[in-house]
């Protein structure tokens, strides 16, 4: 098999193949094809406004504004100033700039006289692959300061949230990245993957859930063996409660007692839909979505009520396969959803491709109910999903972070900096231009197209209350009126712009 890294992070990227194996390719979501006796593609796929791997970082610092010496409060400005700017040494590989810029210090606390300083690490996520080294090189740089005598860093992540929790179902908004997991050819190692990504995941010390969206053939309930086999609900609030296997959640219509459905498409849309969104997943960093084979009624339905993150693609080399993940991957790029792939990977440009070797024990953990991750945790299959796992925390804190900054209000300048997600370009739009391009139906007529707001309804100087990401794929910007106006990123790149010349970022993408 073969699993597809982002160009951002070449340190990752591997490729093992010994016949016969799978492929993997990873894209804004994650594909994978499988099949025994051929290559499984894995491939991830992303929303463009998302990345992969961490959560989005916030652009300030935690300072310490005194201590306490004595019984006098004595100022730590240069003391602070020091730590801060030996920290500031310590760059993050994915994002390209360094930990405090990215808003990881907190809690900072100096006691210049006995030479102690102590402060915490906020990561992304749990499941943060360089964690370990972080914490060593922050003890390392400020135990250098000449003033030093006793660091004490403490390691955390930030508490599970999407980054537009407030647009959500009740049910999804403590969950930080929704990754789904698609093959839209049945029998090519899915579910497969969906299971061990996400055990793996769990075994890097996030906190996981997996979803089997497949209605008609749910696999969740042979792949692994919860105790508890039947969902409950809870009668006050009316939601599900789902059981669990090695600390990962688990929901499926298996578990509902119901076996398999029989039912048309419209219903099972709706079972889907309450299945995952009146669920009490609690808080969770990676909700596993394992998408049903096809491009229907139930795909879209998941796609668009569901904010991805990104997408894992399995497929394998045959031309059969391939036509059909082809399909998915479109399917998936309209949707604003990022992927990986094989083929897929020159012909999409899915940047990053996993190789799994089909084994005889990974065919039969699929139905002894014990992941083969979690049965051989040391073996070459776990190995290679770490790496898949690895590269999907990292792409879906690339994800997060580009969509939380991708446009935002300068104040000083009063104007609105768009840079959208894996472009390089950035330009400035006069909030007025914007107000004054919204088409909804309070600014357009929806049958005859005339134009409601005029353009002196607009007053030059009006600037943004607030502007939140919108999935992957648009903004929503409040207006001092009240007004709340979607702005999708195409149409935000066809605005007048304030300026012609397009400049570089100062922090990378």
């Amino acid at each position: 098999m073969q699993v597809l890294h982002a160009p951002s992070s070449p340190h990752l990227s591997i490729q093992t193949s010994k016949p016969p194996h799978l492929t993997w390719g990873l894209l804004p979501s994650v594909s994978v094809n499988s099949s025994p006796f051929s290559t499984l593609h894995v491939s991830l796929h992303s929303q463009k406004d998302q990345r992969l791997l961490w959560a989005p970082h916030k652009r300030f610092t935690s300072r310490a504004a005194s201590v306490e010496v004595g019984d006098s409060s004595v100022s730590t400005g240069t003391a602070e100033g020091d730590v801060l700017k030996a920290l500031s040494q310590i760059i993050d590989p994915d994002f390209g700039t360094d930990i405090v810029t990215c808003g990881f210090v907190k809690d900072l606390q100096i006691d210049k006289a006995l030479g102690e300083v102590s402060f915490r690490l906020e990561l992304t996520t749990p499941a943060c692959p360089i964690k370990d080294m972080f914490e060593q090189q922050a003890n390392e740089v400020v135990a250098m300061l000449p003033w030093v005598k006793n660091v004490k860093v403490t390691m955390s992540a930030q508490p599970a949230r999407p980054i537009y929790a407030e647009q959500l179902p009740a049910g999804l908004r403590t969950i930080s990245n929704i990754v789904a997991v698609s093959s839209c050819k049945g029998g090519v190692g899915k579910s497969t993957v969906a299971v061990n990504l996400a055990y793996t995941l769990a075994d890097m010390g996030a906190r996981v859930g997996i979803f089997d969206a497949d209605v008609y053939g749910p696999s969740l309930p042979t792949m692994v063996s919860p105790e508890n086999r039947l969902l409950l609900m809870n009668p006050e609030k009316k939601t599900i409660i789902p059981t669990e296997y090695s600390g990962v959640k688990l929901v499926s219509f298996g578990f509902a007692g119901q076996g398999r459905a029989i039912m048309r498409g419209p219903m099972v849309s709706g079972v889907i839909n309450q299945l995952l969104t009146t669920t009490e997943w609690g808080e969770l960093d990676y909700l596993i979505i394992d998408m049903p084979p096809g491009t229907g009624d139930i795909q879209l339905t998941l796609c668009q009520v569901v904010p991805l993150t990104a997408a894992v693609i399995v497929t394998t080399p045959q031309k059969l396969s391939f036509i059909d993940v082809a399909k998915g991957v479109r399917m998936f790029s309209k949707l604003k959803v990022v992927l990986l792939q094989n083929h897929v990977v020159q012909q999409f440009g899915i940047p990053h491709l996993f190789d799994l070797p089909i084994r005889p024990t990974l065919s039969a953990s699929g139905d002894s109910g014990k992941p083969e991750v979690v049965a051989d945790p040391q073996g070459e299959v776990s190995k290679i999903f770490q790496n898949l796992g690895v590269c999907v925390v990292q792409q879906c804190a690339k994800i997060r972070q580009q969509v939380s900054t991708a446009v935002t209000y300068d104040k000083s300048i009063k104007a609105i900096k768009v840079k959208v997600p894996d472009s390089k370009e950035v330009f400035l739009l006069h909030p007025a231009t914007v107000r004054r391009n919204d088409r909804s139906a309070q600014s357009v007529d929806e049958w005859t197209g005339e134009q409601k707001l005029q353009y002196n309804d607009v007053p030059e100087d009006i600037e943004p209350e607030e502007i939140r990401p919108m999935g992957n794929y648009a903004v929503s910007i409040t207006w001092p009126d009240g007004f709340s106006q979607i702005a999708p990123y195409d149409q935000l790149q066809t605005m007048e712009r304030l300026v012609d010349d397009v400049f570089e970022p100062s922090v990378q993408a």
